[in-house]
């Protein structure tokens, strides 16, 4: 089939590539000129492994092309998605504007010769995005035109998004016409996942309900690490055990420094103002951001009480992306954690394998923060060592060397990627989240 994306960011480029790599003819459109060269370059603004290499192979097959027109996008689509940016407003609730201006683009390009034409929501939009879409574009489109409009919401974790569309665990689309349906089934037809067909609202519900979710999952094991501490138990055995009910499962059951990035917190924030609006306050909700506001102040307490005083303090920091396997620094839990260690007058000296590029570009700290060319040198003549991304390197470090580097041997693990008691036995006094300290030299530090 021919399609079309509207917008190449994240969700566009990756969701755009893969349908070209089943087969679909993709033209991706973006008003940014630049980044629309970079992409017919060969080139990728974003890192996700595995995302560079298809791009190159579904261009050169003359499966993927990238404009900056949108007209040129709905001349070419049959099914057009609109995949732009949906920011949170200072109240939480989410900014449409960008859907708005896209499906007025949309319309004014409409043309009843063009014949039937779908258009996706892939962005996550609130409930009821779906049928504003469609009054916009009866508004603006010229007489006559045919169309449909369906909600399709994606469900990438970023690191693993090329796996999750090509190998999707499910397919979820709402839609109120069978013509649309019967073209979102002929676009999914390579994809071997559950397909689940709803209405609009349902369908646009769907992502939020699951973000929030997985987020109550990690606020509560960040609860219930909190009573670990105080009472001498192990997170990482108690999450074990409760995730060896099939009805939860282990996975998102990770104690640390609580969620960040680019959909939770956003998701989250919205999801309550959506709940309000329809006359239901989300108090549940609330809660699961309040333990994850507090649950990098509670870590920060731990440094500060070993220290006792940050300034003009070198501190080495291992992480700078809110997770694993990507450059993507938004919301990052590691970027607060070194912004409130800057604040109090430590010197901030960081690595990360992907996101040294994307802090310096579009992090709030750059200039203050310095970055390492590689991961030891960070820690030489440090005070102590945090560690703020789940990477895999960090996990496999050489914690003799890591205890040979820094000025004194503190490790504050804020992911939970090494055990104590390797850590302990390379002379390293270890600190970590729901889990008892290790290599403490004195009664009061080990009741930290």
């Amino acid at each position: 089939m021919k399609l079309s994306i509207i917008g190449t960011g994240y969700v566009g480029l990756t969701t755009g590539t893969c349908f070209a790599e089943v087969g679909h003819e993709v033209t991706c459109v973006d008003n940014n000129e630049e980044k629309v060269r970079t992409l017919l370059d060969g080139k990728i603004p974003i890192y996700e492994p595995g995302l560079a290499e298809l791009v190159k192979k579904n261009v050169a097959a003359g499966r993927l092309k990238f404009t900056t027109s949108t007209p040129e996008g709905v001349q070419d689509g049959e099914v057009i998605f609109i995949a732009v940016p949906t920011p949170p407003q200072p109240d939480g609730s989410v900014d449409l504007s960008y859907i708005e201006k896209v499906a007025r683009e949309i319309a004014e390009a409409l043309t009843p010769d063009l014949g039937y034409r779908v258009i996706v929501d892939k962005s996550t939009v609130p409930v009821k995005t779906g049928h504003k879409v469609a009054e916009t574009v009866r508004r603006y489109a010229e007489p006559g035109v045919d169309f449909g409009v369906v909600s399709n919401p994606e469900f990438l974790r970023e690191g693993c998004a090329v796996q999750d569309l090509l190998e999707p665990d499910r397919i979820v689309f709402g839609a109120n016409d069978e013509r649309a349906v019967t073209l979102m089934n002929r676009i999914y037809e390579p994809f071997v996942a559950p397909v689940l067909v709803t209405d609009m609202e349902s369908a646009e519900l769907i992502k939020h309900a699951a973000n929030s979710f997985l987020a109550l999952k990690i606020s509560y094991i960040n609860a219930v690490a909190r009573i670990c501490e105080q009472s001498g138990a192990d997170i990482e055995k108690v999450a074990e055990g409760i995730g060896m009910d099939h009805r939860i499962g282990r996975s998102f059951l990770n104690a640390g420094l609580g969620y960040g990035g680019s959909c939770f917190p956003k998701d989250i924030k919205a999801f309550i103002a959506i709940s309000e609006s329809l006359g239901y306050p989300f108090e549940l909700l609330k809660q699961v951001e309040e333990v994850n506001e507090t649950q990098r102040e509670l870590f920060l307490g731990k440094i500060r009480d070993k220290l006792w005083v940050l300034q003009d303090k070198k501190i080495a920091l291992w992480g700078l992306t809110f997770k694993q396997n990507t450059d993507d620094v938004r919301e990052s839990v590691a970027m607060k954690l070194a912004g409130q260690m800057l604040e109090e007058g430590a010197e901030v000296v960081a690595w990360d394998p992907q996101g040294i590029g994307t802090a310096r570009k579009f992090g709030n700290l750059s200039g203050k923060i310095t970055y390492a060319d590689d991961m030891y040198s960070c820690l030489d003549g440090a005070e102590a060592l945090v560690i703020g991304t789940e990477w895999p390197e960090f996990a496999n470090a050489d914690l003799a060397e890591v205890a040979k580097r820094l000025r004194t041997p503190l490790v504050f693990d804020g992911r939970n990627l090494l055990d104590p008691h390797t850590a302990s036995a390379k002379g390293l006094e270890y600190y970590s989240v729901g889990r008892p300290a290790v290599g403490v030299t004195d009664s009061a530090a080990a009741a930290v």
